[in-house]
């Protein structure tokens, strides 16, 4: 029997949340919206065969784009404190009046989040270990490592800095089977960049692939996630 039941929140392999580290979760964390300010490296790239089946059961029928979405963050401010974050979306759901983002696989060196991102919005997260070192003119590199997974990214941006305005959704699907959706709202300055990305473990090379992949790195984002509303 699971020791907690933000358990039942699921995803991929690698975001299982485990009975000791769920034992450790706070009995509350903060409430959405969460005001946030970070820095981030996002890399984006054609889905692999298959990816969507990493979705939900329930949204396996849906359209989808052929765009997998993955993303290391560095929060400097949050509602519960500062910590780092990993996360991947296998495809893209082909909706309107934007795509949305499913989020199967999100990890984290906070217990707080991983209780508020379950919580708050059906995330699957789940506790990681991050070295993030300063990046410097050449670049960074950037490990996250979980239980039977690691990602590993190198990271090259460009000089020039762009003002970036985005409006991202998600949904995801509760243990009750309800859709929910929220809403992500970020500025921030943003440099073009590649990444050179290894990624290891039961289901992330199948989707989350190694390889070059270009990608944007943010510094001092100020994003705000909105409340998760029933579908």
């Amino acid at each position: 029997m699971p020791v907690h039941p933000l358990q039942a929140v699921a995803g991929v392999a690698e975001s299982a949340l485990g009975d000791a580290e769920a034992a450790r979760l706070p009995a509350a964390s903060a409430p959405a919206p969460w005001p946030t300010v970070l820095d981030a490296v996002v890399w984006f790239h054609p889905a692999a065969p298959g990816a969507a089946r990493h979705l939900p059961d329930r949204l396996h029928a849906r359209r989808t784009l052929p765009v997998t979405v993955g993303a290391l963050l560095r929060y400097r401010s949050t509602p519960v404190g500062p910590y780092h974050e990993v996360l991947g979306a296998p495809v893209l759901l082909a909706e309107l009046p934007l795509p949305a983002a499913v989020v199967p696989f999100i990890a984290v060196d906070s217990l707080p989040s991983v209780h508020g991102g379950r919580a708050n919005w059906q995330l699957p997260k789940a506790l990681a270990r991050f070295e993030w070192p300063v990046s410097t003119a050449r670049g960074f590199e950037v490990d996250a490592e979980g239980e039977r997974w690691s990602l590993h990214a190198t990271v090259r941006p460009r000089r020039r800095r762009l003002p970036v305005t985005a409006i991202l959704r998600t949904r995801q699907v509760a243990p009750s089977g309800t859709e929910i959706t929220f809403t992500t709202r970020a500025r921030a300055s943003a440099r073009l960049a590649s990444v050179e990305l290894e990624s290891r473990g039961p289901t992330l090379p199948g989707w989350l692939r190694s390889g070059r992949h270009p990608a944007l790195v943010l510094e001092g984002a100020r994003v705000h996630v909105g409340e998760a509303r029933a579908r």
